[in-house]
């Protein structure tokens, strides 16, 4: 039986992607994902067998990977950003049995989009999907309370799709009883790959117009603060 690796390659650009999520790959006689993560591995699926599907195709996805091991196939599942963080790391683990698993890990959205707006996530931080097609929307507000409420820098990620377009002003809403209006917030959309484009606006004057499925919105606590068109969270030194 051949190894299964779950790979994370990262926002997409290959600079970005790791020399053990490269490896995985070059290795893998078999690449499974998502139509766009497997255009965004360009001339890494040369020669190799390629199952891709589209949205919402995770479960079928992981199914295909793990009958591909199975069939002696070294195989490769591969997802943006981290596999382990809303990836299918966690799926694979869930349904397969008796087959040889590795997770590759890969830079999520939010590092890769903190690091493009400066050093926004240098403390305690949390990140919440804005979707609620796997997890109530109740569940949601409710993290985002809570979460807000402790202070901890916020990613936000799924934050608007065109069905869901109301979800990231309410979850501002919701942000903004226990956070000042003066909070610097990062917008960052195609994060570390080609169409990236950079934001910043304050928790009380974000523009959601061009929010979408794949922009990361990060809230600052109440010590982030801007400079030199950057946004800093300090971890504490005394500078």
């Amino acid at each position: 039986m051949a190894k299964l690796y779950v790979v994370g390659i990262g926002p997409g650009g290959r600079e970005n992607m790791t020399l053990k999520a490269l490896k995985a790959i070059e290795e893998s006689e078999v690449l499974v994902g998502y139509s766009f993560y497997i255009e965004l591995l360009g001339d890494l699926v040369k020669a190799k067998e390629v199952i891709k599907t589209g949205m919402r195709g995770e479960l079928e996805r992981c199914k295909a990977a793990i009958e591909s091991a199975r069939a002696g196939k070294t195989t490769a599942i591969v997802s943006t950003g981290d596999s382990g963080l809303y990836g299918m790391a966690g799926p694979i683990h869930e349904m397969a049995e008796g087959v040889e698993i590795e997770v590759v890990p890969g830079i999520s959205s939010a590092f890769s989009a903190a690091a493009e707006l400066g050093a926004p996530i240098m403390h305690d931080f949390c990140t919440i999907s804005l979707s609620d097609l796997l997890t109530p929307w109740e569940t949601i507000e409710s993290r985002l309370e809570m979460a807000s409420k402790a202070d901890f820098v916020i990613a936000l990620y799924n934050p608007k799709s065109k069905t869901r377009t109301t979800q990231i002003e309410r979850a501002f809403e919701i942000i903004r009883e226990h956070k000042a209006d003066s909070t610097p917030v990062g917008i960052v959309k195609n994060s570390g790959r080609f169409g990236k484009a950079v934001s910043t606006s304050t928790l009380g004057d974000t523009d959601f117009e061009d929010i979408d499925m794949m922009t990361v919105v990060i809230v600052g606590n109440k010590e982030t603060y801007f400079k030199d068109g950057n946004i800093v969270t300090p971890r504490g030194y005394s500078i």
